[in-house]
């Protein structure tokens, strides 16, 4: 274990470890720790095929709104981003793109991913660009880089991937029967079924459920009873986990007889659109919740996000191509609403609540607090710094308002919510940042100088946390 803090490169050993303190906690307790993701987008049939990718875009750009968005400011056009340009061409142009990522997290992801696993310890730049692309679509082409050997090169124990109610899971299942040693486990995320944006995209989603559920939705009975028959199938797959996204948070409290009425013909056809989104939304969340307790399941508030704010783009290219911003609705009133009736009625299960909006970080790490019960070590969790948040600002944030407000000793800690294999780096940048907190303290006498006790929460953030909460 070194104790020197010197060499500060972007590639160093010691990158982001200010003391030696910190390196000390990070080398001593944190780096080899395994991972549990418990939140991301990968695509399942991928890790279940396991086969090389086709370049070093497919695994590295293709997908990747955040390089996407970067590349867009640098005024890079769409046919190099997400349009027809070949693979080659495509990072050619990200690699003009990444010198001026400095002070973005960009600049150090981009670097990490590209450290391990290729084991590129070079800036990326228009002059080694074409030498990089041919080392990294050797690398691809090799046996160690197929997607079941990256996860295991990052020491992923287990992931929660994130699935529609209506997919039929036939890779987690054929992942599990494998006996890959990675547990990969699906999320149920019923969005589309409960959050009417476009009714007739509604209904389309209502049938595809229909189809897979064998019985005609023709009420607001039925589909809880359909989106119930697909819980059950998820737990039979392994699901531990419920995932939900706001640009808003539904008011709860709205939903009555003359909605019910309306909702059912619509339902049937008879009206073209329901009069009431919202009270749709929040009566169906709050049935959801109830199911999730029943099933010992966590369930997960991601808040804060205004999306496809770009409409023209949108039109062209659907959701998640790189158009959502931080919105500013409040939503901590009806969040409480909810969280308390769930309580009242002993339905409320293991909450994790993500906030977008930093103005919102006390509101939420403060609500969280309140729901609390014994025999679960912070059952409402003021969850992971997210999306435009997780870089070392915002993350430190995170890390700051949770350890002022409740008990960042109880923290289940970092998550990528990324469609990329090589985002696990995040959670070495992550342990990495953490360790490097504490350890700041510790030699500026805040905290206590026993590497063994506060080692101990380290690596209770990093991974037994986290496996303790979900039961893993």
């Amino acid at each position: 274990m070194s104790n020197s803090i010197k060499n500060k490169e972007v590639f160093g050993e010691s990158f982001l470890l200010e003391s030696a303190k910190a390196e000390n906690l990070y080398f001593g307790y944190a780096k080899d720790m395994p991972i549990i993701d418990y939140h991301n987008h990968l695509e399942p049939d991928i890790i279940s095929a396991n086969q090389n990718f086709r370049s070093p875009t497919a695994i590295w750009l293709d997908g990747d709104h955040y390089k996407w968005r970067a590349m867009r400011n640098f005024g890079v056009h769409e046919q190099f981003i997400s349009g027809q340009a070949s693979d080659q061409k495509k990072f050619m142009k990200w690699a003009e793109v990444v010198p001026y990522t400095l002070r973005n997290p960009l600049f150090h992801w981009t670097h990490l991913e590209l450290k391990n696993p290729f084991g590129i310890s070079e800036y990326l730049s228009p002059k080694n660009a074409n030498a990089v692309y041919h080392q990294m679509n050797e690398s691809l082409q090799t046996s160690g880089f197929l997607p079941q050997s990256i996860l295991q090169n990052f020491k992923v124990e287990a992931l929660c991937t994130t699935d529609d109610p209506a997919d039929d899971l036939v890779h987690h299942k054929a992942l599990k029967d494998s006996g890959f040693k990675t547990a990969v486990l699906p999320a149920f995320r019923p969005d589309s079924y409960i959050n009417m944006i476009n009714p007739e995209q509604y209904i389309s989603g209502i049938k595809k459920l229909e189809k897979v559920c064998g019985f005609p939705i023709t009420s607001a009975y039925d589909l809880l009873n359909a989106l119930q028959s697909r819980i059950n199938y998820f737990v039979e797959a392994g699901a531990k986990v419920a995932d939900h996204g706001f640009e808003y948070f539904p008011d709860t409290t709205k939903w009555n007889h003359s909605l019910e009425k309306e909702f059912s013909e619509f339902l049937k056809g008879n009206l073209s659109s329901f009069s009431d989104p919202e009270a749709l939304c929040g009566y169906m969340l709050k049935e959801l919740c109830k199911m999730y307790a029943e099933k010992d399941w966590v369930q997960q508030f991601h808040v804060g996000a205004t999306r496809n704010n770009n409409s023209e783009m949108f039109r062209k290219m659907g959701a998640n191509a790189g158009y959502d911003a931080i919105g500013e609705q409040y939503h901590a009133q009806r969040l409480s609403i909810l969280l308390d009736e769930l309580n009242t009625e002993g339905k409320l299960t293991k909450t994790i609540i993500y906030n977008l909006n930093p103005a919102f970080n006390e509101v939420l790490a403060a609500l969280a607090g309140n729901f609390n019960e014994g025999g679960i070590r912070s059952k409402v969790q003021f969850g992971a710094a997210w999306w435009f948040l997780d870089q070392l600002d915002g993350m430190t944030k995170q890390m700051n308002t949770l350890s002022n407000i409740g008990l960042i000793s109880t923290f289940i800690g970092m998550l990528t919510d990324s469609r990329s294999l090589l985002s696990f780096s995040r959670h070495d940048y992550f342990r990495r940042l953490l360790c490097n907190l504490f350890g700041n303290e510790m030699e500026r006498g805040l905290l206590p100088d026993d590497e063994k006790w506060v080692g101990k929460i380290i690596q209770d953030i990093c991974y037994h946390n986290t496996k303790n909460y979900f039961e893993i």
